[in-house]
């Protein structure tokens, strides 16, 4: 039997007809915060677990003019410490997430999404005792 690892897919919200079961907590296109306060981008999409249908990721794209040439990067969502109207504050650095491996929507690798898990230093979600962070609260 293949394990949940082996099965999860990715898909991003917005090439699903799913919507956020309250849209003031969708957080696509606000303003993407550190630890301090610096701006790292904004929320460009939210990327689920086509299994169980929560949001794993943000997508966040920093750079670039008008989206082009903006560089994209996922953030768990376990980074995410408070979501506020036009902000979502993360506990990690600018500068870690400026290093973090680069988004590529055409990389469905399970390894791929593990190495992000573990660069920002979260278990993935497929790991034994993993538990859905606080926020963001998402559903089908």
């Amino acid at each position: 039997m293949a394990s949940q690892a082996q099965t999860a897919t990715i898909v991003r919200l917005s090439d699903t007809d799913k919507k956020v079961a309250d849209h003031a907590e969708d957080v696509r296109g606000r303003k993407v915060v550190d630890r301090h306060g610096d701006e790292i981008g904004k929320v460009d999409d939210l990327l689920l677990d086509g299994r169980e249908s929560k949001v794993r990721f943000l997508e966040v794209a920093s750079g670039g003019v008008l989206g082009i040439g903006a560089t994209k990067v996922l953030i768990p969502v376990d980074a995410v410490e408070r979501v506020e109207q036009n902000t979502v504050r993360i506990n990690q650095t600018r500068e870690r997430v400026t290093g973090a491996p680069r988004y590529d929507p055409e990389l469905k690798d399970q390894k791929y999404y593990g190495d992000v898990y573990g660069y920002y230093g979260y278990s993935p979600w497929w790991g034994p005792g993993y538990v859905y962070p606080r926020y963001p609260h998402y559903n089908s």
